[in-house]
């Protein structure tokens, strides 16, 4: 879901669009400008050939989606700097932090951030994986159960919210855009809707006081049916559910490049309060 919007948005800031997969038959490759194959995040020899493909095609800008790679592009952005290569992604302390769950809850705990109680033992009947990603083995569960790799969390009723933020150079978010997501397919955003919520900007900017964010990220968290807010987790990457704010205010890719590396201040635009988002599947032939 990332793909698609992503190609659209750096085709439409005037740059050439290099997407990369695993897989050589990826539709990446039939929508962006080149297509690269790339190792799996487990290969030995990954971080050489992102390297050499970087440096083959001329690269200038990275935008990591994949959560298994985000600590390897972390670990080496200054490495990449040293190059040329600017990849928009937060400091590996900050990718260590909410690459974890229990990290995360321990983080929002420490910083008086509202959360659902988390356990490494049994206690709720929700189970996650402490690492990873959208709703890959999040289930629940009434059965005793090993808990190694899992947490166990409270399981919250109410409305669910995605918020996505658009942070600059220091860490300070210029953009907070609450959206509601109204379908999710496999813990992805299908439908959504911009709802500007007030406290949900308050305690965004609150948690981004506490830790410094580069670029694109996007929180989850739960409005109660007694209008508690509660944050579950912190995603700091591009998603592909950002597509709608991107609509709602303008081309955060084209930002971001004028930000970076041009070193222009960033000047957010109004944010079009309601705006909807629906997807829908769509054939390419080759």
């Amino acid at each position: 879901m990332v793909s698609a919007f992503m190609i659209d948005a750096i085709k439409d800031a005037g740059c050439i669009s290099v997407a990369s997969d695993i897989s050589k038959d990826a539709v990446g490759k039939y929508l962006a400008d080149e297509f690269v194959v790339v190792p799996q995040s487990t290969n030995s020899n990954l971080w050489e050939k992102q390297t050499n493909i970087l440096k083959d095609y001329g690269i200038d800008f990275v935008f990591p989606s994949l959560d298994e790679t985000l600590i390897g592009w972390a670990n080496r952005k200054f490495f990449f700097e040293s190059l040329g290569i600017q990849v928009i992604i937060s400091s590996p302390e900050t990718i260590d932090i909410f690459s974890d769950k229990w990290k995360t809850f321990c983080f929002f705990q420490n910083h008086g951030i509202p959360t659902p109680n988390t356990s490494l033992n049994q206690d709720f009947p929700l189970l996650k994986p402490v690492k990873g990603r959208g709703s890959v083995g999040v289930r629940i569960e009434n059965e005793s159960v090993s808990m190694e790799g899992l947490v166990s969390q409270e399981l919250l009723k109410g409305t669910e919210y995605t918020v996505d933020v658009l942070c600059d150079s220091k860490g300070k978010p210029t953009y907070v855009v609450p959206r509601i997501r109204k379908k999710v397919v496999d813990g992805k955003s299908s439908n959504g809707q911009i709802k500007m919520h007030p406290k949900i900007d308050h305690l965004v900017r609150k948690i981004c006081d506490k830790v410094q964010f580069y670029g694109p990220i996007n929180l989850q968290c739960f409005e109660l049916d007694n209008g508690d807010i509660k944050f579950i987790e912190i995603n700091p990457r591009i998603a592909g559910g950002m597509a709608l704010s991107f609509a709602a205010t303008q081309n955060w890719v084209e930002v971001v490049i004028n930000h970076f590396v041009g070193g222009v201040p960033f000047h957010a635009k109004p944010i079009q309060d309601g705006k909807c988002m629906y997807r829908y599947y769509k054939e390419i032939f080759a």
